[in-house]
């Protein structure tokens, strides 16, 4: 490829000096703004050949300024991993425990909802994406603290453990996954369902939400058949 027929958005061929500094700072927005826009969109799977693409950078560039996925991911994903643990750190402020912990589930959960690409960061680990596992260590370790205060007020299961978040975290990123936007806010009815389970028989519970309707049902069994395929 000749200089006159670079990439757009590449800055493989630029001089030295500011301008080279700006539209390399140019081209890391981009990136990460098509990172986030196909994770959220497509999950994880999204190679990094489509990224390039969809920022309108070469592969080198992308490789300069994200030498791994794991680095990409830490860095689309910083922000809500943020979010994350400042879930947490809400839920062990509220004077009440129960109620803290209703509301750290619901919110997380809700974060998945919002982003299939962070659905998936929630249900795996980047061992090289250290901040992004910092982050989360944060968040598990609040989670192990609210999980004893919400035992105390005797709303909570003394066989609930920590591990059963992450099993909610998968199921709920499979319900996600399969109903799609064919039944959008079927992930609210299962995880009322499954506060339900963690509650004492006395426990103050949230109302359940509606089931999707047959119609969003089928359509949901329908997608999930085809992506099957």
């Amino acid at each position: 490829m000749t200089a006159s027929a670079a990439v757009p958005g590449d800055d493989s061929n630029q001089q030295p000096g500011a301008g080279l500094r700006a539209d390399a700072e140019r081209n890391r927005c981009r990136i990460l703004a098509a990172a986030r826009h196909l994770f959220a969109e497509e999950g994880l799977g999204v190679s990094m050949a489509s990224v390039a693409r969809e920022a309108g950078v070469g592969k080198a560039t992308l490789s300069r300024r994200f030498a791994t996925r794991d680095e990409l991911i830490s860095a689309v994903f910083a922000d809500r991993m943020d979010a994350y643990a400042a879930a947490t750190r809400e839920a062990l402020a509220d004077p009440d425990p129960w109620h803290g912990f209703i509301g750290c589930i619901h919110a997380v959960c809700a974060m998945q909802a919002a982003d299939r690409g962070f659905a998936d960061v929630l249900t795996l680990t980047f061992p090289a994406a250290k901040a992004l596992e910092a982050r989360r260590a944060e968040a598990y370790n609040g989670l192990l603290e609210l999980i004893d205060r919400a035992k105390a007020t005797g709303h909570l299961r003394e066989d609930f453990t920590d591990r059963d978040m992450p099993i909610l975290l998968m199921a709920n990123a499979g319900v996600l996954n399969a109903a799609g936007d064919a039944a959008p806010d079927a992930w609210r009815r299962l995880v009322a369902h499954m506060i339900r389970s963690y509650a004492t028989p006395d426990a103050p519970v949230p109302p359940i939400p509606d089931a999707p309707t047959p119609s969003a049902l089928y359509r949901a069994m329908v997608r999930l058949a085809r992506h099957a395929d």
